[in-house]
């Protein structure tokens, strides 16, 4: 017995999901078109991976969605300003604190990305966990079904003998009474004659 849906979210699925959602929000475009990109990748509707993002993987994802679009504003600022785009160019050129400010977004997304690896495996620990008590419940609950039935079998043999018990009383009461109606006719005859 499989408590597992066939259209159930493996890792890898949920994983893909997250990939594609992150670039389409550091590239300025909107979730819709990734669930619909992830959904034609696994055959699957756009609105059955927009339900899962938000069900489930957005959460596992929050710190790398504030880092996606950190790197979307950016991107935009420099698009609206390529004098700007240069000039900050320059300046990393000259000046180590942009090369660290970029550095630190590099370290946030490794950071990002090991907490997030990190909740994998403490969600896959317990699924594991969750459903080796599920599989303990079923067998328990199994047992107590069959323990059920036999308890059910035993208390219908019983009830059958109860009812041919109760018939056989019912039988002889009737014959007492036959024999007490019978008795009490002859002595009235008797009484007659």
């Amino acid at each position: 017995m499989s408590s597992t849906r066939q259209d159930a979210w493996s890792q890898d699925e949920d994983i893909l999901l997250a990939e594609v959602v992150l670039r389409q929000i550091r590239g300025g475009g909107t979730q819709l078109q990734a669930f619909e990109e992830v959904g034609k990748k696994l055959s699957r509707t756009g609105a059955a991976c927009g339900f899962r993002w938000n069900s489930y993987v957005r959460k596992q994802y929050k710190k790398a969605i504030d880092v996606a679009k950190k790197q979307r504003k950016e991107l935009k600022n420099r698009k609206k300003d390529p004098e700007l785009t240069s000039l900050v160019v320059e300046e990393a050129a000259k000046d180590k604190q942009v090369s660290s400010h970029q550095q630190l977004s590099f370290n946030e997304i490794v950071e990002s990305l090991k907490s997030v690896y990190e909740q994998a495996e403490n969600a896959n620990s317990a699924e594991k966990n969750s459903l080796s008590q599920y599989e303990g419940k079923i067998i328990s609950l199994e047992k107590q079904t069959y323990y059920l039935a036999a308890e059910n079998e035993r208390l219908l043999k019983e009830i059958q003998t109860l009812e041919q018990d109760y018939k056989a009383l019912v039988e002889i009461m009737e014959k007492a009474r036959k024999m007490v109606v019978l008795k009490t006719d002859d002595r009235e005859k008797n009484v007659r004659v």
